[in-house]
């Protein structure tokens, strides 16, 4: 009676950790498939990022350039893109740009010492 107690805690505790999480995430992405529209800008599986220009019953119009337009899979859909992850690439992106114009040392310069090492050069 006891391992059969044992037996039943396990699978609901299978249930409640594998498959019910999987599930939600299932539900989640049909829905987001679902409620596609055009004029969203996506992000694809494949890391494609484009604006819907059409949409079909399984696949899908994005035009990633302006003039430039590709087919894809519906469900390739990972993810509609908010204008507040918009907002974080741009930062990131300026921030990557002021790090990379940032001066740097002149060969001619001597870098500058630690006091114990001035003390001991003189």
């Amino acid at each position: 009676m006891a391992a059969l107690i044992i037996i039943v805690v396990l699978l609901g505790l299978m249930w409640l950790l594998l498959i019910r999480p999987q599930r939600r995430r299932q539900t989640a992405q049909e829905d987001l498939l679902a409620n596609l529209q055009i004029g969203d800008e996506i992000v694809t599986a494949g890391g494609l990022y484009g604006t819907i220009e059409e949409i079909r019953d399984s696949e899908i119009t994005l035009e990633i350039a302006p003039g430039t337009t590709v087919r894809v899979a519906r469900r390739a859909v990972a993810g509609i893109v908010s204008e507040d992850e918009e907002e974080e690439e741009e930062a990131e992106e300026l921030e990557v740009e002021a790090e990379e114009t940032e001066p740097e040392e002149e060969e001619g310069e001597e870098p500058e010492l630690d006091r114990s090492a001035a003390q001991r050069r003189g």
